[in-house]
């Protein structure tokens, strides 16, 4: 088994933590991944980060509203951010949620690691094998191929949060194309785009979450359980998946906050719950 794990392990910057002393079953190793602690899924490749349990306040708060708004009167909008401060309610009330640890992956699902578990998958879009998959009709075929469940939003969020309380985990500063990443091929580039939990790309692609789409949290559960129910998913993200930018203020979508109805091509970064020892 730790040979699985050294040669799906690529790289100076990966290395597996103790070979053969911290194998998890026949499914998962340890490893170091860019200088930080992973879970590789052996079988299909995927490394996933473990997230620490913890509180957060979910939502959009006063204090990222005023941040955008400093951003709008500063001349960093395009048009006028009228309509996103009319759906902030969305993302309101801002409640404290507990949230138990759990692994997620480091990025979205990609083409080539779809294909492990559909190997006739094609992707229109995608010009490598290292880019997000975008699934649109056969969405409901990977997720029931999948081994692992879909993040609810507080998972998601809190995810992509990584402690903060900021427009992004950079700060509340307006952010720009540079936090975009949706090839994952090079993972020195992959590496330095991570947050404090090690993830990479929270905010470029489309990402579904396991909830349905309720408009605001009123009512939403105190722990990270979905809302489940009829009618679309809830996704986050997706400001890569409108590159390049027309001007629209498409960074919004790179906002930790920022929550809508199902898109129409959707990509998938995986939940799975922390592996017992054997």
């Amino acid at each position: 088994m730790a040979d699985l794990g050294v040669r799906s392990c690529r790289g100076p910057w990966c290395e597996l933590v103790a070979p053969g002393l911290l194998t998890f079953g026949a499914m998962w190793t340890e490893e170091i991944v860019a200088g930080r602690p992973a879970r590789r899924h052996i079988p299909s490749g995927v490394v996933f980060r473990e997230v620490p349990g913890g509180t957060f306040l979910m939502g959009l708060s006063e204090a990222e509203l005023t941040a955008v708004r400093a951003i709008e009167h500063g001349g960093g909008a395009e048009d006028s951010l009228e309509p996103f401060f009319a759906s902030a309610r969305d993302a309101r009330p801002v409640r404290e949620v507990r949230v138990e640890p759990f692994l997620i992956a480091g990025h979205p699902l990609t083409v080539e690691q779809v294909r492990h578990w559909m190997p006739e998958y094609e992707d229109d879009y995608a010009e490598a094998d290292s880019i997000t998959a975008r699934l649109e009709g056969d969405l409901d075929d990977l997720l029931e191929a999948l081994p692992f469940r879909l993040p609810s939003e507080a998972e998601w969020e809190y995810a992509a949060r990584a402690g903060t309380t900021t427009l992004t985990f950079r700060g509340d500063g307006k952010p720009g194309e540079d936090q975009l990443l949706d090839d994952f091929g090079d993972e020195q580039r992959t590496a330095a785009a991570e947050n404090a939990f090690g993830l990479a790309a929270m905010g470029s692609a489309n990402e579904i979450c396991a909830d349905v789409w309720i408009p605001g949290f009123v009512g939403a559960p105190a722990d990270a359980r979905p809302r489940t129910g009829d009618g679309p998913r809830t996704v986050r993200g997706g400001a890569a998946d409108v590159y390049p930018w027309q001007g629209c203020d498409e960074w919004l979508l790179l906002l930790a906050s920022t929550r809508y109805g199902h898109a129409q091509f959707t990509a998938i970064r995986p939940v799975a719950p922390l592996p017992s020892r054997t």
